[in-house]
């Protein structure tokens, strides 16, 4: 079970920081996120 979990959960943060990524910096500021905040926001910090 825990095995399952935790692959979902590497799923979603991977799923996060592709589509955060893909935004334009100008997206992101109105946002108020910065490239360097994108995988703090994707572990869910």
């Amino acid at each position: 079970m825990n095995l399952i979990r935790s692959y979902k959960n590497w799923r979603r943060y991977n799923e996060t920081v592709r589509e955060l990524s893909r935004l334009s910096n100008r997206q992101l500021d109105d946002l108020g996120v910065t490239r360097a905040d994108i995988a703090r926001i994707a572990r869910g910090e």
